[in-house]
């Protein structure tokens, strides 16, 4: 099972495109994989003079990764995508630090301003209802969601008509996701992007749906409405969301609902 997932510079993020695949590489436990300008072996590559040609490395451990600076000179960051200004600096030839965040973005100095890359851990482990301690190997959760994270709330709007309602069939569009969110303090900037971007995050990272010939239809309407549709049956179906995660929603009337046409149900 992968470890993390690197979204390679200078490629669409999940949903911004057309075909909502961003060139990825995918990382199992041991793995490693080199960044840096370019060179034998480099397979994240940054192309900017100011980074070294082969500048550090990636290392996938357990649930989690390590990364290794091998510059002599200059610090690298990981910024947690998910804090709210949360990062922690890798400094000059420190080698295999531990870097704990689900959602991550490297960044190295460069000519150009910065240099950076996106990586994902979506396989972090999370404490079970059921745990005991000593009582053996951990069992690794094959949904394994923070529920503390934006595209867990994303799931949580996603499902919340078919929770209050078992005989509702529909589900809210991109655009009332938007509107049911932000009034949450944590979501005043969501965008219909970057709900489509958790939406994908959740259908090919954490939940890892087999969508088949359905994820490639060409109406963006078909495709993201397949997603949305098979992800809220899955989690429903599961117990991945359940009517006590309806609290992490806003009051009901906080914020407008959209008309379904206008949120692009």
């Amino acid at each position: 099972m992968e470890t993390i997932i690197v979204q390679l510079p200078g490629t669409s993020p999940w949903g911004a495109g057309e075909t909502g695949s961003p060139e990825l590489i995918h990382l199992g436990p041991g793995d490693i994989a080199d960044f840096g300008r370019g060179g034998t072996g480099v397979r994240i590559v940054l192309t900017d003079p100011g980074i070294s040609r082969r500048a550090g490395q990636l290392e996938a451990a357990g649930d989690y990764w390590r990364l290794s600076n091998f510059s002599r000179s200059v610090s690298y960051v990981v910024e947690n995508l998910e804090g709210a200004g949360e990062y922690l600096t890798v400094a000059p030839g420190r080698l295999g630090a531990p870097v704990p965040f689900e959602f991550s973005r490297v960044v190295l100095p460069a000519l150009s301003g910065t240099a950076t890359f996106k990586v994902f851990a979506p396989q972090h482990a999370y404490l079970g209802e059921h745990s005991v301690p000593g009582g053996g190997e951990q069992t690794v959760h094959p949904f394994a969601l923070d529920p503390t994270s934006k595209y867990f709330l994303v799931l949580v709007a996603l499902c919340e008509p078919r929770l209050r309602d078992p005989s509702d069939s529909a589900l809210p569009g991109v655009g009332q996701i938007v509107e049911r969110l932000r009034p949450l303090e944590s979501c005043r900037d969501l965008t219909r992007s970057a709900v489509n971007y958790h939406i994908d995050y959740l259908a090919f990272a954490k939940l890892r749906l087999d969508l088949g010939e359905e994820a490639t239809t060409t109406a963006e309407g078909g495709r993201t409405g397949a997603k949305r549709t098979r992800l809220a049956s899955l989690a429903l179906r599961f117990g991945l969301v359940r009517e006590e995660h309806l609290g992490l929603l806003p009051p009901r009337g906080a914020g407008r609902l959209a008309d379904p046409q206008e949120a692009g149900a």
